[in-house]
């Protein structure tokens, strides 16, 4: 019964959240409350267990930064730097800010690169009078494809690589770069494809932009150089916190908290945190406990024992519905509970002689991430584009997206299946691996 009721609520709040006539926040804090009120959880479980901090704070501490820096004309600095070097054209810029970041996740997380970028290319799109909407939907998608490719570009892939210790930074680039490669190109082909008629900007606005000086729009003065201090050692934090071993959290939260100390005499604390995208912050919370419900009445556990049954424990079968079912409810959920509810099911298969286990762990990987471009609320990187394209007046339909989103999954899944056949599942079956 409780299950029952913790799905119901589940299916109405992202009923609602698709259909976009509440606020997304009070939809899903509601659909919380309500799980809380049954008696499906306690606050403290709430608190301690289901609503994922690390996150919580990795976004407010990003937030932080990129607010204080936005306030130099830096990011119109790099967003006109990056116009005049592809000469303003819309197409070559949809390729430049794809590939950037796709290798901005993959080399740190992908929240933090959408953070980056998505003040520039909005900026950058606005001087050119060309739609923000392409930009923005490849920006979600190269996040999740690249962050695929490493151990740190995606919170799956970093629980992963916690729970295996053979799978080190090198395994996750090995085996999971070149098929990322691939799905990340031949999904940039498809979406210049048909985002080509869209993408036409004034010559007017082309020669506009060549006469700009983009120095003019550095302000020039002690705050920017506090904030490119503070910003690349963070970025430098991220890019060596697997040998310094502090959590990314940890540095975001510590370079946001540098600056706001060496800031506070130019820049009043009270009016960075009025910019914090407090509403993105709190559907996130309100997300974690939704899906805290369902893993409170045992909904997600059992999804990941019925693979268990189904396959009757065999590898290619597995491995292939593991893949599919993390894709497909990657696109609903956040991907972060199911995975975690998994690992522990993929290292009971040791139980039943079952050695080589590596398959399952990359079908997981490429399932989870890949899975997260289905839908706004697929991945946090997505809802962190979303939460910050609306802070400019450049909102983001949820339907809009998942009629791009959900194809590119569908086709990625395809491509993942016939590699992790053709690389792992068939030299199983022909007895060359044990």
């Amino acid at each position: 019964m409780e299950a029952a009721f913790s799905i119901a609520i589940f299916l109405i709040s992202y009923l609602f959240i698709i259909l976009e006539k509440v606020n997304r926040a009070l939809v899903a804090l509601t659909g919380g409350i309500l799980m809380l009120c049954a008696g499906l959880f306690t606050w403290d479980d709430a608190f301690y267990s289901y609503i994922d901090w690390h996150t919580i704070s990795l976004l407010f501490s990003m937030m932080v930064l990129v607010s204080i820096t936005q306030k130099t004309g830096f990011f119109e600095y790099i967003a006109l730097l990056l116009a005049q070097k592809v000469k303003g054209e819309p197409v070559k810029l949809l390729i430049v800010v794809s590939c950037l970041t796709a290798l901005g996740s993959a080399l740190l997380d992908n929240v933090t690169t959408v953070l980056l970028f998505v003040p520039v290319i909005i900026n950058l799109t606005s001087i050119l009078s060309l739609p923000a909407f392409p930009y923005l939907v490849m920006i979600i998608f190269s996040s999740n494809i690249g962050g695929t490719a490493t151990l740190i570009g995606d919170p799956p892939n970093i629980m992963i690589g916690q729970a295996v210790e053979h799978l080190t930074f090198m395994s996750f680039l090995t085996n999971l770069a070149p098929i990322v490669l691939i799905i990340f190109f031949s999904t940039l082909f498809l979406m210049v494809s048909l985002f080509r008629k869209s993408l036409k900007s004034d010559p007017k606005n082309i020669t506009k932009v060549q006469e700009l000086n983009p120095e003019e729009y550095l302000i020039q003065s002690p705050l920017l150089y506090k904030s490119l201090f503070v910003l690349s050692l963070t970025v430098i934090g991220f890019l060596l916190h697997p040998i310094l071993h502090v959590d990314l959290t940890t540095i975001a939260v510590c370079g946001a908290l540098l600056l706001l100390l060496l800031t506070d005499q130019d820049l009043n604390a009270e009016v960075v945190f009025k910019e914090v995208e407090w509403l993105t912050l709190f559907f996130f919370m309100g997300l974690f406990i939704l899906v805290g419900g369902l893993q409170a009445t045992g909904v997600i556990d059992e999804i990941s024992k019925g693979i268990i049954d189904i396959t009757d424990g065999d590898l290619p079968t597995t491995a292939l519905m593991i893949l599919w079912i993390a894709g497909l409810s990657s696109g609903i959920v956040d991907n972060i509970p199911f995975v975690a509810a998994t690992i522990p099911v993929i290292e009971e298969f040791k139980e039943f002689g079952m050695l080589y286990l590596d398959p399952l762990w990359w079908a997981l990987a490429l399932g989870a991430c890949l899975g997260g471009n289905g839908s706004l609320v697929g991945a946090s990187a997505n809802v962190v584009v979303a939460g910050i394209a609306a802070s400019y007046g450049k909102g983001i339909s949820f339907l809009r997206f998942m009629k791009y989103g959900m194809p590119v999954v569908l086709f990625s899944l395809i491509i993942a299946t016939i590699y992790l056949f053709l690389r792992y599942l068939l030299p199983y079956l022909q007895g060359s691996i044990v």
